[in-house]
């Protein structure tokens, strides 16, 4: 236990409140930029690892096991084989089967809605035809995290949009549990979806084995899925060498509300990703000052009532990387929410669809009290894998869109050659290209 954990034990905890207005620009930093400090800190841990996988390959990707996960690997190697998942798929609660295919059915249906045409060409003057063709990325690996609890719904986050766009080779990768399995749920998802690998690995070293490829592990093209903070700075380190895709990294949220619902449901409701770890952020952003400070008193009750792991989590990212943001006005409080840009934003106001055109920057969005994070996490059909760290700005949630790739066409016939061959030879010449006018004199 290091220091902090000792003092949150030691204290009743507060959640920090926060005059927007009055907050000074050093403070501001600190909470728009959440944990990206730490991940910077973990960078040379991580590329260590980088280093021994790259070295070593599975005899480092064992060791790493038996360090982190506290797992045996040297029998059971890397792979998990069909045995195993035969066994799990046997032996995974017939209630948990059945949320997974329910919450299968609405992912799916949802991520269908996106598939694009496979090739279309469009006429943009007379004999002049520009189009594209879209096919699947070769292959990509789904990281679906462990330590502190079991996601099936990641699998099917990630699984279904890839198996959807007709990716080859979808290998998933899971840390292993202390006796070497990956859990039930997990593996019961990948043979619903119909993932092709399995590999028990996980953190920095998985990035490493997935960039470089060892003895078990073929390298894959793209590798997506929200990590831990040691996964997040190996995804930094190794960007270029393999494609990292969504910035998912510690989970965030901000709920954006007014006195519309009781304070207890906001409450209850910011707590909701805090519980995923530590680093995670979580904030109540509201212009209405007596219902902030009641969120904030009713929070540290909530989490009294909570499992230990959850009260250290949510305690600490609480009291780190959240609280309540008070602003003047609803639209002060949708300029916050758009220079933060949360993964994950809910909108409980009395009217939520109008804040629709002022929310610009958001992972995703949920509108009314009927709609919690929790409802969009598991089984609205809507991804839940999405950009963190403010990358909301320029990034996007997960789609089908995320493992297909396009290649541009051209065709000209040659009236449409001799409608833009003076127009061409201009540019080259403007340019400096003579390469390219020989070209359309040639022809």
């Amino acid at each position: 236990m290091d220091e902090m954990e000792r003092s949150l034990k030691g204290m009743e905890m507060q959640v920090p409140i926060y005059r927007w207005k009055e907050t000074s620009p050093k403070e501001r930093e600190r909470i728009l930029r959440r944990s990206g400090e730490d991940i910077e800190r973990f960078e040379a841990d991580a590329r260590k690892i980088i280093d021994e996988v790259a070295e070593k390959g599975d005899a480092a990707l064992i060791d790493q096991a038996r360090r982190f996960d506290g797992a045996d690997l040297s029998k059971l190697g890397i792979r998990v084989s069909e045995e195993e998942i035969e066994r799990a798929v046997h032996r995974l609660d017939p209630e948990v089967k059945a949320a997974i295919d329910r919450s299968c059915e609405n992912i799916r249906r949802f991520h269908e809605a996106q598939i694009p045409q496979e090739y279309w060409m469009l006429e943009v003057a007379p004999g002049v035809f520009a189009g594209e063709k879209i096919v699947p990325i070769p292959s990509v690996a789904l990281y679906v995290p462990r330590g502190t609890a079991s996601y099936p719904s990641v699998m099917l986050m990630l699984g279904i949009p890839a198996a959807v766009a007709g990716v080859e080779r979808i290998v998933a990768v899971s840390p292993p549990c202390r006796d070497g399995s990956v859990d039930d749920g997990t593996l019961y998802a990948a043979r619903k979806i119909g993932v092709h690998e399995v590999l028990r690995m996980g953190g920095a070293g998985a990035v490493a084995a997935l960039a470089f490829g060892t003895e078990s592990v073929k390298p894959v093209f793209k590798l997506i899925g929200p990590m831990n903070i040691y996964g997040a700075a190996a995804k930094k380190i190794l960007y270029g060498k393999i494609d990292v895709g969504t910035p998912a990294g510690p989970s965030e949220a901000i709920i954006l509300a007014d006195d519309s619902v009781s304070a207890e449901l906001a409450a209850g409701d910011l707590l909701i990703e805090a519980e995923h770890g530590p680093y995670s952020a979580a904030l109540l952003v509201t212009p209405v000052e007596k219902f902030g400070l009641e969120v904030a008193r009713i929070v540290p009750q909530i989490i009294a009532q909570l499992p230990e792991k959850q009260q250290e989590y949510t305690t600490r990212v609480l009291t780190n990387y959240g609280g309540v943001i008070l602003t003047d006005t609803l639209d002060e409080a949708c300029e916050f929410v758009n220079e933060y840009a949360p993964e994950h934003l809910e909108a409980l106001t009395s009217e939520p669809h109008a804040l629709l055109g002022k929310l610009k920057h958001a992972g995703e969005i949920m509108l009314g009290r009927y709609t919690p994070i929790s409802l969009c996490n598991f089984s609205v059909g809507v991804n839940a894998i999405l950009p963190t760290g403010g990358r909301a700005k320029t990034a996007s949630v997960v789609t089908v869109h995320d493992f297909l790739k396009r290649t541009s066409i051209s065709y000209v016939t040659k009236e449409g050659f001799e409608s833009l061959k003076d127009t061409v030879k201009t540019f080259a010449d403007f340019e400096g290209f003579p390469a390219h006018a020989r070209a359309l004199k040639a022809r």
